[in-house]
Parts: C-alpha cells; sequence; structure tokens
C-alpha cells in the first residue's frame, strides 16, 4: 500500500511539474507572439522622388516544384499588399512561368527562370524568350541571358546546391539571404517557437535566420572589381503568406511604377541589375523609407553606380533611417564597418576610393537575433578614374 501511494505521489508530482513548466512556456511565447505583432505597426513613408515600391524575389509555383499556382501565388501577394512578385521557376527557361506574367489583382507579376548549370542554380531575370533552351554551362548561359536583355543573380551559393566558383564573374547578383535553406538548417534552434506557425508564422520564420557571414563576405570581395547586387531571396515553394512578409526588396524608382505591363517589367528589372533597391526582413519591422544615397560634385543624387573618386571636390554619402525605434547603422567600406551610429540621418565623406554599402541592425525589443542585419543596402562605388 505505502509503494502504491508512493507511485502515485510521485505521478502527481511530475504531473504538476510539466503543467508548471507548459504554463510557464505558453505564457512565454504569449508574450513573445505579443511583442511581435507590437513590432508590425507601419510608419508613413516619404514622398518620391524616388518612388519606394516593395516586393518579393524567388518564388516558384506549381509549374515547377512549389505549392500553388501563379494565380494563386498572386493573390496572396496582391493580399500582402506588395507591388510586384518575381517568379523562378526551374526551367531552361521554364516557358509556362515566363508566359503568367501581368498585372494580377493590383500586383505585378513577373518571371525569370532558375537554371540548373555545371556550377549549381542560376537565376535568370528581364531576359527575351529564347529560341532554344539554355546552356547547362554557367558562364555560356550568364552570356545568353545578356544578350537578350537579361541579366543574371547566383542562387543560394553555399547552401543547397553550392556554386562552384570559376575566374569570370560574368553574373550580376549573388543571394545573400536564402530562406528556404535557413528553415531547414535551423529547423531544431527555432524548434521553442514552433507553435507559432499556427498564430505567427513569421515570428517562427525569423527564429530561423542566422547571419549570413559567407554570403556577405564572397559579396564584399566580388563587389571589388565588379558591381554586383545582393539579393534578401524569399525562395518560397510553400507558406507564401508567411515568406512575403519577411524578405523584401524595396526598389528605388525615379518615376511612378506605370500599369502598362511592358513599361512596368523594364522598370522593375532595370532598377535591379543597376541595384536601386535595398532588402529589408519587414516582417521584423516595416522598413519602408530608408534611402542611401550619394551626392557628386554636380549635385546629382546617385543610388547607384560608379561614382569618380575625386578628393579636391569629394562626393558626399548619406544614409536616412526615419524609423521611431532602436537601431544601429553601420556604414561599411570593402566590407570593413567605418561608422557606427545611432541617429536617424548620417553624412559621411568618402577620403578613398572604394565599396560602400549599409547594415541596419534592430536594437531593443526585437524577435530579429541581434547578429542579423535587417536592412542590407546596395553598394555606392566610388573608383579612381571613373566618369
Amino acid at each position: 500500500m505505502n509503494a502504491l501511494m508512493k507511485k502515485r505521489t510521485i505521478r502527481s508530482r511530475l504531473f504538476f511539474i510539466v503543467l508548471v513548466l507548459l504554463i510557464l512556456y505558453s505564457a512565454w511565447l504569449g508574450w513573445k507572439i505579443k511583442e511581435f505583432t507590437r513590432a508590425e505597426q507601419k510608419f508613413p513613408q516619404p514622398a518620391g522622388p524616388p518612388f519606394e515600391i516593395v516586393g518579393v524575389y524567388h518564388i516558384h509555383t506549381s509549374l515547377s516544384d512549389g505549392q500553388k499556382s501563379p494565380e494563386k501565388v498572386a493573390r496572396i501577394a496582391a493580399r500582402q499588399g506588395l507591388d510586384f512578385i518575381i517568379l523562378t521557376d526551374h526551367g531552361r527557361p521554364n516557358r509556362a512561368s515566363l508566359a503568367s506574367q501581368g498585372w494580377k489583382n493590383g500586383t505585378l507579376v513577373l518571371a525569370g527562370s532558375e537554371l540548373s548549370t555545371n556550377r549549381g542554380h542560376l537565376v535568370g531575370l528581364g531576359f527575351d524568350p529564347p529560341a532554344t533552351s539554355f546552356s547547362q554551362n554557367a558562364e555560356q548561359a550568364a552570356r545568353e541571358i545578356e544578350s537578350l536583355g537579361g541579366f543574371s543573380v547566383i542562387a543560394h551559393p553555399f547552401s543547397k546546391t553550392r556554386w562552384s566558383w570559376g575566374k569570370a564573374m560574368l553574373y550580376q547578383g549573388i543571394e545573400i539571404i536564402d530562406s528556404d535553406t535557413m528553415a531547414k538548417k535551423n529547423l531544431f534552434s527555432a524548434l521553442p517557437y514552433l507553435p507559432a506557425l499556427f498564430i505567427k508564422p513569421q515570428l517562427y520564420l525569423l527564429k530561423t535566420l542566422e547571419r549570413p557571414d559567407e554570403p556577405l563576405k564572397k559579396w564584399d570581395r566580388l563587389s571589388a572589381d565588379e558591381p554586383v547586387a545582393g539579393y534578401f531571396s524569399a525562395d518560397a515553394h510553400l507558406a507564401y503568406a508567411a515568406l512575403f512578409s519577411c524578405l523584401r526588396l524595396h526598389i528605388l524608382l525615379d518615376a511612378p511604377l506605370t500599369k502598362s505591363f511592358d513599361p512596368a517589367r523594364r522598370q522593375i528589372f532595370a532598377a535591379l541589375r543597376q541595384g536601386k533597391f535595398y532588402n529589408a526582413i519587414d516582417a521584423a519591422r516595416p522598413a519602408g523609407g530608408f534611402r542611401f544615397w550619394a551626392r557628386g560634385k554636380e549635385s546629382r543624387s546617385r543610388l547607384d553606380g560608379i561614382l569618380p573618386f575625386d578628393p579636391l571636390s569629394p562626393s558626399i554619402l548619406r544614409v536616412e533611417a526615419p524609423f521611431p525605434f532602436s537601431f544601429e547603422i553601420r556604414l561599411l567600406r570593402n566590407g570593413e564597418t567605418l561608422v557606427l551610429s545611432k541617429e536617424k540621418e548620417l553624412t559621411y565623406t568618402p577620403d578613398r576610393p572604394g565599396v560602400y554599402r549599409v547594415e541596419v541592425y534592430l536594437r531593443g525589443r526585437t524577435p530579429l537575433d541581434e547578429t542579423i542585419p535587417w536592412i542590407v543596402s546596395n553598394p555606392i562605388y566610388f573608383r579612381e578614374g571613373a566618369k
């Protein structure tokens, strides 16, 4: 009898301990979700020019290995308030995906193709459909895409199908963060937030992200030789709504986005090719309104491109971050931090040539790890002898 009573007592204590732990865990997770919901508040954006539009890059549909059709994906994007999305279904190219382009529910649906090449996966964007299939040789495929008016981006270079680097850099972009890769890689470390998938899936996605050290370092090395744009990649195959609110491209246009399809397509792809955009993890905090630009001796503002370095008549770099919460701006040259600031504005006069870009980190209460850049700008290049 005493033995039976002891077993019941032990079971009761274990049950009580488990119940207390569940209550504490639920309270902790509920507090995290509440804090995250508070972070979703949006703030007014500055009027143009430049005119800011927001979209998501690297999306797969049922035309390759995605879960939903382009039409359903477009409806989800429209509900998320996106101005544009870029489909990247697998193919050489994927002609059905290209044929699905157009304005749908107020969102511009654009398409490129993700090619499997001898070096890894390469995304072709902005090209006219080829008469035949693109080459499986990466360098040749990049040349073919460019000959058809397009450009190419190296996809997830250090994960999944890793990129093998050659001597020639014929590609105009590189993916810095790939959400699909990180979600799979960090599945177990994000397990404490798994129940949030049913309430706030964006919170779980944020906890799967990690600092992209290797892609950032490679991007800085490549940019030292040629202009290369950096991309945050959703790499969406499912969970489109959550992913569409997370990793976004903020494009800065010289004129408002036209409602005619072909001109709008050219506007967006031209801006991407020129690096006239910045990347943001909008699920952590809405990032609209960030600006990074240069003003030269002719008093022209530049968001992109190669500018001449002239120590006798120096240009000025300016960062504007009009956000009413805590953050830290880092101005980098050739991958090395030059200036740290917690102010909403930063001005810097370059004293030497180099590749200048900005990273912004959230501080204070944020679901995003403090080592992960919330905003990553594309570079402004200062070269000696440039015109």
